[in-house]
């Protein structure tokens, strides 16, 4: 008899995607649910995935209000509690983020087993607060910034976790340049204010393509602006299925965010990273680092994204195919050592011990 598993997540990108991730291969073999908030549910097709909203607040974010976010906290561990004896669930799997507190929270109350899933490489609060409770951690990593030592035997060490698509082969034979920019599920405003005169500038010496993705309210404008430039572009706001548009580019640049960074390593994608100053815990920074010490990237910090700065670190990199070249055999050596079904049933294995 299958168990029953359920994946609670936040709402952000970077917690959503592998939770799909973890729904999908766990789908096999327990019987599945997932929870979110509601930004989740942007992500989160309802004939698919048939979601649990929880609309948990974040507790330290205002003062002023702290006591009755304490009260609606109790409430949902409460509905929490009742959800998972109606469901039956005998696994819960958090994949970080504020929203699945109240859940984690009830799964120890009812003595379930609890399970962590750390996309960062900076541990998140709410993940720090549940390891002393859960029975294991999925970490890319044995060196995860303040995660605690006594903690550490908790870590089952795997590989980025992404959508089995991006782990198919890419075209190979692009001509030119295919500069993707990815400003993530937000758009990033700096991104969209710096980088479409330094393309113009870079587009004087390179044979470029632009993949521009952007806030859904400048879409019109950098469109217009590239092709005034007579530069062939594609502008787009966000994207679920960004694996059409990624596996035609042969170089990006974007934020730091962990499923990002993840989908364009397994994709083979050198790229530039611009961690996004104020993440919490730097967490952005210490994402790109893990990827640039195994040669994969770069890393711009963001105070030095002036168009001068910017064009400089661009040309450096653009402008000498040995750099470019070097970052791939990396990123193709690093991915021909991952065994993803020896990852699959590792996971399986754990989450499926008595």
């Amino acid at each position: 008899m299958k168990k029953n598993i359920l994946i609670a997540t936040g709402g952000s990108g970077g917690h959503i995607m592998p939770a799909i991730v973890f729904y999908n291969l766990l789908n096999k073999k327990f019987r599945s649910f997932i929870s979110s908030d509601l930004r989740g549910l942007n992500y989160l097709n309802r004939k698919n995935y048939n979601p649990k909203v929880v609309k948990t607040p974040q507790i330290f974010n205002s003062y002023l209000l702290f006591p009755f976010k304490i009260i609606l906290l109790l409430y949902l561990i409460i509905q929490s509690i009742i959800f998972l004896r109606r469901s039956k669930i005998d696994v819960v799997f958090s994949t970080g983020g504020y929203a699945p507190i109240p859940l984690c929270i009830a799964s120890l109350i009812l003595r379930k087993r609890l399970f962590i899933y750390e996309p960062n490489h900076v541990i998140g609060k709410s993940n720090k607060f549940f390891l002393p409770y859960c029975h294991k951690i999925f970490c890319h990593s044995h060196k995860i910034k303040l995660f605690p030592k006594k903690f550490k035997s908790k870590i089952v060490l795997i590989a980025p976790i992404v959508r089995d698509i991006f782990k198919k082969k890419r075209i190979n034979n692009i001509k030119g340049l295919n500069l993707m920019i990815i400003g993530g599920s937000q758009g990033a405003k700096i991104f969209d204010k710096n980088f479409h005169q330094v393309i113009f500038k870079l587009s004087k010496k390179l044979n470029l393509k632009i993949i521009h993705q952007t806030n859904v309210k400048n879409v019109i404008f950098l469109k217009s602006f590239y092709n005034k430039c007579n530069i062939k572009n594609k502008v787009f706001s966000y994207s679920n299925n960004i694996f059409k548009t990624i596996k035609k580019c042969n170089f990006c640049i974007t934020r730091g965010g962990s499923s990002t960074l993840a989908e364009l390593f397994v994709s083979k994608i050198p790229f530039l990273v611009i961690p996004l100053k104020n993440s919490k815990d730097n967490h952005q920074l210490e994402n790109a680092k893990f990827y640039k010490d195994k040669n994969c990237c770069w890393i711009l910090d963001e105070n030095n994204l002036d168009k001068k700065k910017l064009y400089f670190k661009l040309s450096n990199i653009l402008l000498d195919k040995k750099k470019l070249t070097n970052k791939k055999k990396s990123l193709n050596n690093l991915n021909q050592n991952i065994d993803w079904n020896k990852q699959k049933k590792l996971i399986l294995k754990e989450l499926n011990e008595n």
